[in-house]
C-alpha cells in the first residue's frame, strides 16, 4: 500500500469518527432527554429522522424546494464571483478606481445580509430577485476583498519583468497578476459560498416561498420536528458540496499549488 493511499484511507478514517462521534452524541442526547442547559426533549432521533427522510426523498415538492435552492444560490453566487473578481483585479491595479468605488462599498460591507431583506424587498419587482441579491451580497464581499489583498500580493518584481519583457496591460493582468492572485480568490470564494449559503437559508426564512430554508421554518411553524432537523442536514451537505466543487476547482486551475504542497511535506 502506498503511502498517499495510507495518508487518504487515514484522513477518511478520521472523518467517519468524527462524523460518527456527532452522531452518537445526537442518539445519546434523545435516547436519554438530557436535560442541563440545552435540552434535548423536543429533539427527535437520528432514527426517527432517517425514517422521514426516506419518506421525503420521493416528494416531488421536497425535491424543488432543493432544486429552488441550488438556483438560487448558483446564480447569486455567480454574479458575485464575475462582479467580485473584476472589481477586486481593476481596484488593485487602478488606485483611481479604488479610491473612487471602495470607500463606498466599505460603508455597505459591514451590513449584514439579513438587514438587507426590507430593502430589497422594496428594490427587487419580485421576492425572487431580492432573494437571489441578498445571496449575491453575503458571497460579494468576502470575494471582492480576497482578490484584492491577492493582487496587492503579488510579487512586484514579477511584475517588473513582465513590464521589461514588453507585456501589456491586458497581458500583465492575464500572465502574471490573475495567476498570482488565484489563492487569495479561491479562499474569498470558499468564504463567500459559506456566507452565500447563510444569506440565502435566512432570506428564504423571512421572505421566501419555495427552497430548503423555508422547508425548514414551514416545519418549524406546524411543529414537524424531524422535518426541521432534515432541512438543517441537507442544508450542511449542500453547502459541503458547494465547497468541496471550489476546492476540486481550486487544484485543477492551480496544479502549482500541489507540486508546492508536495515539496514542502
Amino acid at each position: 500500500m502506498s503511502g498517499k493511499l495510507r495518508v487518504q484511507i487515514g484522513s477518511l478514517m478520521l472523518s467517519l469518527l468524527s462524523i460518527g462521534l456527532l452522531v452518537g452524541f445526537w442518539y445519546l442526547g434523545t435516547e436519554y432527554r438530557w436535560d442541563f442547559y440545552i435540552r434535548f426533549t423536543n429533539v427527535p432521533a437520528p432514527g426517527e429522522v432517517y425514517r422521514e427522510f426516506m419518506g421525503l426523498v420521493g416528494s416531488a415538492k421536497f425535491q424543488a424546494n432543493i432544486g429552488i435552492s441550488l438556483q438560487r444560490i448558483m446564480l447569486g453566487f455567480c454574479i458575485a464571483t464575475f462582479l467580485g473578481v473584476v472589481l477586486g483585479l481593476l481596484c488593485g491595479r487602478h488606485a483611481l478606481l479604488k479610491g473612487l468605488v471602495f470607500p463606498a462599498l466599505e460603508v455597505l460591507r459591514p451590513i449584514p445580509a439579513i438587514a438587507w431583506v426590507p430593502i430589497s424587498i422594496m428594490l427587487w419587482p419580485s421576492t425572487e430577485s431580492s432573494i437571489i441579491f441578498i445571496t449575491f451580497i453575503g458571497a460579494f464581499f468576502p470575494i471582492l476583498l480576497n482578490t484584492l489583498h491577492g493582487v496587492t500580493a503579488v510579487d512586484p518584481v514579477l511584475i517588473r519583468a513582465a513590464r521589461c519583457l514588453g507585456a501589456g496591460e491586458w497581458a500583465l493582468m492575464t500572465r502574471v497578476v490573475l495567476p498570482g492572485a488565484l489563492p487569495h480568490i479561491f479562499t474569498g470564494l470558499a468564504v463567500g459560498m459559506g456566507v452565500a449559503w447563510v444569506s440565502l437559508i435566512a432570506a428564504e426564512m423571512i421572505s421566501g416561498q419555495f427552497g430548503v430554508g423555508y422547508f425548514t421554518w414551514e416545519a418549524y411553524s406546524l411543529i414537524e420536528y424531524p422535518h426541521i432537523v432534515i432541512g438543517m442536514l441537507v442544508i450542511g451537505v449542500l453547502g459541503l458540496i458547494c465547497s468541496g466543487g471550489i476546492r476540486m476547482l481550486a487544484r485543477l486551475l492551480m496544479p502549482w499549488q500541489r507540486t508546492g504542497t508536495k515539496e514542502s511535506t
